[in-house]
């Protein structure tokens, strides 16, 4: 007994630490403690759980780690509807805005108008539920009405308080908090850093949406994501202004963006937005606008909301920022098939918070569209705040030694003579079999996450695994020795075990997902779905003719051809003896029950960022419901979903009169 009692107050003891230290780092951004020093304090705590597990508690640090595996995550329903904001890119609209609730108001008898204004966070939207202080549920915003369970993935977000000390004497009191999961800058270049440069996420609103529908709860932790709050509902006075709110929040451990004011003229919310403009770049988490309430709570629900946005809410957004540089020089990149990309070389230039000095400028074609030629001055643009591009030159300002952008003869890595086959707008290199930069790319490919996803293997150790001469085809992977991977630079045994332990985990990794990583020419995941589905093996695929395979819907003549050319290679016969030799998946399981058919024959193309799904479950809602999943625009296409910033596919599909639904109307026909 005595045993116990010890290890009780030791627990306890442990628990405030971490939990301080947690709020001292993701909240307060002031950490007393090195990422050492606070692992160790963690540790001590789950090894004194696991000697005394009856001492495990719910609001414990340790269920901050992460480990459940949730296959499926159910829906549950909003207490009120997460509706979205109306956004706008003019200060013009914010003043009708303002305008038109002081109206509104004044309807009511009241004249003074004061709004609260705070930094849009360009995250996920969560509703957490607390009942006595504990968090009981945490879910998407979904459509709206329902959202996903993801409490498991939540609860390893160090920002989201698992107890709410302050509410614990009020019994059976719930109180809901809803905020934005997002992810600071350094988090976000870390985790991009990890993986393979074709794999990596367009923006940090992308990689929070993808992990939070990560079925493995102990990856979630790993991405070290953060929360920021911004309602609350549920507490015994609900006249308490929105302003006052905030401060509650902040009272019970949340972090509410440091940075929101109380305005109660026009000019001092235009002066809030004209600020930020600028200092934003100096924080350490992304954001991209300004967002209006009313700070008299009392008059939300009199003021109402259309079909999705409410009446007493604006936000404003801040255009894309645009620089002048300097193109020095084009570097020219080799990907895994061959391809040759132009790479510019910029006068290192501050454009939205970072120094931008390289921009993909994709091919000769681009490259004469924009009339480029080296030592112009250019006009640069990050889309989406993330990735920068060249819009366009300034031609009165060429200089006189301005020189032509010619391509290279030879490839940058092998030295062989390039190709540019006919109707191709890229050069290729050839050499595929021996090109150590098509090697290395293919091998990442092979290891990302959406392929064989084995997530410890990042881009400078597989440059030196191919410099070595240890790896020349992906199957070589799972042939590695433990000794071989610890002498490596960076390395050393726990890191050699890591690795080999992700390699054994990937061998379950589907037909479907080995005939994507396997990298074939125009063959992408929905591609490699269509193909487990109309060959169930690879020994049946690689027998099958090319008419055949043309048949086989969203294949075509062309990939057919790619296909049949790709188990034509030499080496490809070896590859397949190593692969069965590893004993990775090589034939399709049994198909997964249709759950219903409200997709029935009909070809869905998504495009753009989906708030509730990653495209690969998105995908397998339709298959499950009977449909198809497309990766190119047709005629025969049946609808295209358009999530948040979608491609020209969207304006291909508009142009050829293809339906087009929002996120929440393809939630809605599950």
């Amino acid at each position: 007994m005595t045993d116990i009692i010890c290890a009780a107050e030791a627990i306890a003891q442990l628990r405030q630490e971490i939990e301080r230290h947690n709020h001292l780092y993701y909240v307060e951004a002031n950490p007393e403690l090195s990422d050492y020093d606070f692992d160790k304090l963690l540790e001590q705590l789950l090894a004194l759980e696991r000697q005394f597990p009856e001492l495990v508690t719910p609001d414990s640090p340790s269920q901050r780690v992460g480990g459940t595996i949730t296959r499926e995550f159910p829906s549950v329903q909003h207490r009120e509807p997460m509706l979205s904001l109306s956004n706008t890119y003019s200060t013009r609209e914010v003043e009708e805005f303002y305008n038109r609730v002081r109206k509104l108001l004044a309807l009511e008898g009241v004249m003074e108008q004061e709004m609260v204004a705070e930094l849009k966070f360009d995250g996920v939207a969560i509703s957490l539920l607390y009942r006595d202080g504990l968090l009981v549920r945490g879910a998407t915003r979904g459509d709206g009405r329902q959202g996903d369970d993801i409490t498991a993935n939540l609860r390893t977000i160090p920002s989201i308080p698992l107890r709410l000390n302050a509410l614990a004497e009020h019994d059976g009191r719930e109180v809901e908090v809803r905020g934005e999961v997002f992810m600071r800058k350094e988090d976000f270049k870390r985790l991009n850093e990890s993986r393979p440069e074709e794999d990596r996420f367009a923006n940090p609103r992308n990689a929070t949406a993808g992990t939070l529908k990560l079925q493995d709860s102990a990856e979630v932790a790993r991405r070290s994501m953060c929360f920021v709050a911004y309602y609350l509902k549920g507490i015994e006075d609900e006249s308490i202004a929105h302003h006052h709110r905030l401060e509650l929040l902040s009272g019970f451990g949340f972090f509410t963006g440091d940075h929101y004011r109380l305005c109660d003229t026009l000019p001092e919310i235009n002066d809030y937005i004209a600020r930020w403009s600028e200092e934003r770049w100096q924080l350490p988490y992304e954001t991209d606008g300004v967002v209006l309430k009313l700070n008299d709570v009392r008059f939300w629900e009199k003021l109402g909301a259309t079909a999705k946005s409410p009446r007493w809410a604006i936000a404003y957004k801040y255009p894309a920022q645009q620089a002048r540089t300097v193109l020095h020089n084009v570097l020219f990149q080799v990907g895994r098939l061959g391809t040759i990309t132009p790479v510019a070389e910029l006068e290192p230039v501050l454009l939205a918070g970072s120094t931008v000095s390289r921009s993909t400028l994709h091919n000769f074609d681009e490259i004469n569209r924009l009339g480029l030629m080296l030592r112009d001055r250019v006009i640069i643009e990050k889309s989406g705040e993330v990735i920068p591009k060249v819009l366009r030159t300034i031609p009165e300002e060429r200089p006189a030694d301005a020189e032509p952008i010619l391509p290279p003869a030879h490839c940058p890595s092998c030295g062989t003579l390039l190709v540019r086959p006919d109707n191709e707008v890229s050069y290729f290199c050839p050499n595929e079999e021996a090109c150590p930069a098509q090697i290395k790319g293919r091998v990442l490919h092979f290891a990302s996450r959406n392929a064989m996803d084995i997530q410890t293997l990042g881009d400078a150790l597989v440059e030196q695994l191919v410099a070595k001469g240890l790896i020349k085809d992906p199957a070589d992977l799972y042939f590695l020795q433990e000794k071989e991977l610890a002498n490596l630079e960076r390395m050393g045994s726990r890191s050699a075990q890591n690795i080999l332990r992700a390699l054994e985990k990937s061998r379950e990794k589907s037909y479907e997902r080995l005939l994507y990583a396997l990298g074939i020419r125009h063959v992408g995941r929905a591609t490699a779905r269509e193909l487990s589905q109309a060959s169930p093996s690879i020994d049946a695929l690689r027998q099958e003719g090319e008419e055949q395979l043309a048949s086989v819907p969203d294949i075509g003549p062309v990939v057919a051809r790619s296909i049949i050319n790709y188990f034509a290679k030499p080496s490809w016969p070896d590859l397949l003896e190593k692969l069965r030799s590893a004993g990775l998946q090589l034939s399709a399981s049994e198909p997964k029950e249709q759950v219903n058919r409200n997709f029935e024959g009909l070809t869905v193309l998504f495009t753009g960022g989906l708030d509730c799904y990653d495209r690969q479950k998105a995908a397998e809602l339709v298959l499950e419901r009977g449909g198809r999943v497309v990766s190119s625009v047709s005629k025969k296409t049946g609808m295209v979903v358009a999530g948040h910033e979608p491609g020209s596919k969207l304006d291909k599909a508009l142009k050829l009169g293809v339906r087009v639904v929002s996120e929440d109307e393809f939630e809605a026909m599950l």
